[in-house]
């Protein structure tokens, strides 16, 4: 007789676990659509790195000249 009734189920914990799984499918979604690749991220990088060093070597030390010396 018990086995004919419905299930009871909690109805704040269906509405949040369906919101998880919408949020996943989403997440998957947006991994593929907005994610890099390994090479893409190491190029990023490089290219990051060369801008610094860059402005590394223009960047004067404390008692340098602002302008070019004049002899």
């Amino acid at each position: 007789m018990l086995s004919a009734m419905a299930q009871i189920i909690n109805l704040n914990k269906a509405r949040k676990k369906k919101a998880r799984e919408a949020a996943s499918a989403q997440a998957d979604v947006n991994r593929v659509k907005f994610g890099r690749t390994k090479e893409q991220k190491a190029l990023e990088a490089a290219q990051a790195e060369e801008a610094q060093r860059k402005l590394d070597q223009l960047r004067r030390e404390p008692g340098e000249p602002a302008g070019p010396v004049e002899d």
